[in-house]
C-alpha cells in the first residue's frame, strides 16, 4: 500500500504541472491567473492571442495525465511486477490523482484549471477507443453550439457511462466517475451562463480571443 501511495502522489505532482503558467512565462506572455477568467488553461491563454501558447498549453495539459499513468503503469509492471487487480486500484488512483493536481496544483497555490485537456488525455490513456469516443462528443457539440463550456459538460455527462461499458464496475469506471462529477462542479459558473443566457460561444478570429469562453 505504501507503493500505491507514493505512485497516486507522483500522480497528483506530475497533474500540478501548469503548462499554462510556464508556457506563458517562456513566451514572455502574461501569467494566466491575471487576465481573463484567471483560469490557467488554454483557452484563457488564448486570450492573450498567442495561438501557439494555447496548442502548447493544451497539448502539455493532455499529455501530463497520459505520461502519468504510463510511467506508473511501466515502473510497476516492470520494476515491481505488481498484481493485476493492484495495479488497476493503483492505476485508478493516479488518473484521478493527476487530474485533481490540475485542478488543485501545490506548486501554484491550488489555483488551477477546469480539467478538460487533462482528462481527455487520461480517458486516451486508459482506453484509446473510449477516449476518442469522449472527444467526439466534445467535437460535435463544440461545432453545433460553439459553447466550449457546453461540449466539456456534456462530455463529461458521457465519460462515465462509456468507462462503464468499457471496463464495466471497475476501479477505472470509479476514477471516470469522480472525475467527471469534478469537470462539471468546476464549470458551474459556466453553467449558471448557460442557462441566463450569457456565456460566450467559440470564435476564431484573433480580434475576438478576449471573448472567448473557458472551458479548459
Amino acid at each position: 500500500m505504501l507503493l500505491t501511495f507514493v505512485f497516486i502522489l507522483t500522480g497528483y505532482l506530475i497533474g500540478s504541472v501548469s503548462f499554462a503558467v510556464l508556457v506563458s512565462r517562456a513566451m514572455g506572455l502574461p501569467n494566466p491567473h491575471s487576465y481573463g477568467s484567471g483560469n490557467p488553461g488554454a483557452t484563457n491563454v488564448l486570450r492573450t492571442g498567442s495561438k501557439k501558447a494555447a496548442v502548447l498549453t493544451l497539448l502539455g495539459d493532455a499529455l501530463k495525465g497520459g505520461f502519468a499513468l504510463w510511467l506508473v503503469q511501466r515502473i510497476g509492471t516492470t520494476v515491481f511486477d505488481l498484481p493485476q487487480q493492484i495495479q488497476e486500484f493503483t492505476l485508478a488512483g493516479v488518473a484521478l490523482a493527476a487530474f485533481l493536481g490540475h485542478l488543485y496544483p501545490v506548486y501554484f497555490g491550488f489555483r488551477g484549471g477546469k480539467g478538460v485537456a487533462t482528462a481527455a488525455g487520461i480517458l486516451v490513456a486508459m482506453n484509446a477507443g473510449m477516449g476518442a469516443a469522449i472527444l467526439g462528443v466534445w467535437l460535435l457539440v463544440a461545432l453545433i453550439t460553439r459553447y466550449s463550456s457546453l461540449a466539456a459538460i456534456t462530455a463529461a455527462l458521457a465519460a462515465p457511462a462509456a468507462a462503464a461499458v468499457t471496463f464495466g464496475q471497475s476501479w477505472f469506471t470509479l476514477a471516470v466517475l469522480c472525475m467527471a462529477v469534478l469537470l462539471i462542479w468546476r464549470h458551474r459558473g459556466n453553467i449558471s451562463k448557460l442557462r441566463s443566457g450569457t456565456e460566450s460561444r467559440i470564435r476564431l478570429k484573433r480580434r475576438d480571443a478576449a471573448s472567448l469562453p473557458d472551458g479548459g
